[in-house]
């Protein structure tokens, strides 16, 4: 599937994070738990992905853009959010 993302929102997420938007892509999609975010009304479904990368858990926020994901945020996980996955995955 084709990634798209802000390359400004991208230069920043690398200069912070170390973590370039492309890497969303080898995000192991067979660990993923998919919420959609319905906090607000941001004009379009947003989902949020918590899904290992390599060992670590890593938080993405994606959106369907025609038959592109487009990234919105990526980072590696939190305490909380590692602990509410593994008792989600049991």
């Amino acid at each position: 599937m084709r990634v798209t993302f802000d390359p400004v929102k991208n230069a920043r997420n690398i200069a912070e994070r170390d973590l370039p938007f492309e890497k969303v892509a080898d995000l192991a999609w067979e660990t993923a738990i998919l919420q959609e975010d319905r906090r607000k009304d941001y004009g379009e479904t947003r989902v949020r992905v918590l899904a290992r990368l390599g060992r670590r858990l890593h938080v993405a926020v994606i959106t369907m853009r025609g038959e592109a994901m487009h990234v919105i945020s990526f980072r590696k996980a939190n305490r909380k959010e590692v602990e509410w996955y593994e008792q989600e995955k049991g």
